[in-house]
């Protein structure tokens, strides 16, 4: 039961070949059994998420046919949800309980899940690793002395160790592709403004997007299904037709052009992913696939475009959590000013206090001209490198990330290498793209990640070439052995 899909268990809800209550037990015994030893989920909604189940059930008896009605999954702690502790993965929310959901809860409640819990994060969503959350660091199911990938980490290990069989993410310079790429599992992010941001608590304004994670391109886009849509609510929401992503699924690729940059195969590129994505390309071509060379000439300035950029409206947006409204304050401050020095001072940890010097720094006088606004001029010379080679190929091949993924505290002490990381994910966040990971391979037992990069609003189209590409192969279907 636990190894079905999305799309399986929607079919045994309807079919009753077994209860959404049952469906329900199974997981929240496997997070009870695994999460020790992986620490995925910061909150477990175990009594909330029975009654939901309950009720399910009884709308599935009446007939009721919502799209994901009995589907259990669980939400990235990033997500408001009503009357349930929204951390961010930080001492200063630890014990925030927010009024209200955010939109992307409040959509995929209409669609019928029931909500398991809340996953663990990189603090903030700062980070590549998971190693930054309050709450400890998340292992990768596949090898817990590795990591799982940032932010959306716990999102990531959860669906991998089928603990449970999807999840929200959310996506900054890549922080649901990553993530999916070192578990082995399929994240989609959006176009940007394509999912609301009302309601998930932000990190660096013009780069954020939500989307889904799981096992399979298919569970993704039935996700996506509940999940897209414009939000009058979120000043960044786009009012644009929604395209129904799980119609098309088996559409034959003859005739599609990808291009390959000459910028993502390099001598930097690990020699066995290049061999996985070699292979991948290979399989495409038997589907009817042509590969194209393109470059993006201006691909290698992302990495510090970013951490200008992000860092920015990261200080901007983290200037709210001052001890004064609301979130974590000191003990006894002896006036106003050691109450914002030491509430944020403890309530922050040491990646997002970096973050916040660094934008500081660079939105400071004297300074604004020669950083900020240099970074938003490279990064439309990356949009218009995308630009150029959409009028060339229907989409972008590349890795995901560099390597697999790295061990535990490999890289705490660097944050440079850290950050480069994300080296063939930030460009797409950048551009505000939508950008696929999938499993493609294995290096000595951890996954590899193949990311395709599509026009604006062309998620329909990512997610068809994904989905066939996952009916060629079993790469996505493979389960780590300590969580069969």
């Amino acid at each position: 039961m636990h190894k079905d899909t999305i799309a399986q268990m929607r079919q045994n809800l309807k079919s009753g070949a077994y209860s959404s209550v049952e469906l329900c037990e199974t997981f929240l015994q496997r997070i009870e059994s695994s999460n020790p030893a992986l620490n995925a989920f910061i909150s477990v909604m175990g009594e909330s998420a029975m009654d939901q189940a309950r009720a399910a059930d009884k709308r599935l008896a009446s007939g009721d046919n919502a799209a994901l009605l009995g589907v259990p999954i669980a939400h990235k702690d990033i997500f408001c949800t009503e009357g349930v502790r929204t951390s961010c993965g930080s001492r200063m929310l630890e014990n925030f309980a927010p009024p209200y959901n955010a939109t992307v809860v409040s959509k995929l409640d209409a669609a019928g899940v029931v909500c398991l819990g809340k996953t663990n994060m990189d603090e903030f969503a700062m980070g590549s690793s998971n190693e930054n959350s309050y709450f400890g660091p998340v292992a990768n199911p596949w090898n817990t002395a590795h990591v799982p990938g940032g932010s959306s980490g716990g999102s990531a290990a959860a669906v991998a160790a089928r603990l449970v069989p999807g999840c929200t993410g959310t996506d900054t310079g890549g922080s649901i592709r990553q993530p999916a790429a070192f578990c082995g599992i399929t994240g989609i992010k959006p176009t940007y403004g394509r999912v609301s941001r009302y309601g998930m608590i932000a990190f660096a304004s013009s780069l954020d997007q939500a989307g889904p994670m799981a096992t399979s391109a298919e569970d993704c886009a039935l996700m996506l299904d509940a999940m897209a849509g414009f939000d009058e609510r979120d000043s960044t929401s786009i009012d644009e037709p929604v395209d129904d992503y799980s119609v098309g699924l088996d559409k034959p690729l003859d005739g599609l052009k990808i291009g390959l940059p000459k910028q993502y195969f390099t001598q930097d590129l690990a020699a066995p992913i290049a061999a996985s994505l070699q292979a991948a390309i290979a399989e495409y071509e038997k589907l009817g696939v042509t590969f194209v060379d393109i470059e993006l000439k201006n691909q290698h300035l992302a990495v510090p475009a970013y951490y200008v950029v992000a860092p920015a409206e990261c200080s901007s947006n983290l200037s709210r959590f001052d001890g004064v409204r609301y979130g974590y304050r000191c003990e006894d401050p002896v006036d106003l000013e050691d109450l914002y020095k030491r509430s944020r001072g403890e309530g922050f940890g040491r990646e997002v206090k970096r973050r916040i010097l660094i934008g500081t720094y660079a939105l400071s006088a004297g300074y604004y001209d020669a950083y900020y606004i240099k970074a938003q001029k490279i990064r439309n010379l990356i949009s218009q490198d995308f630009t150029d080679a959409f009028k060339e190929v229907d989409m972008i091949l590349g890795p995901t990330t560099p390597t697999p993924a790295f061990s535990l505290g490999e890289k705490t002490s660097d944050p440079v290498a850290m950050y480069l990381n994300d080296i063939y994910t930030i460009p797409a966040n950048l551009a505000g793209l939508p950008g696929i990971s999938l499993p493609c391979g294995t290096i000595d037992g951890l996954p590899v990640g193949l990311q395709l990069v599509g026009n604006y609003f062309s998620e329909q189209r990512l997610l068809n070439a994904a989905h066939r590409f996952q009916q060629a192969t079993d790469w996505h279907r493979q389960v780590p052995a300590d969580f069969a």
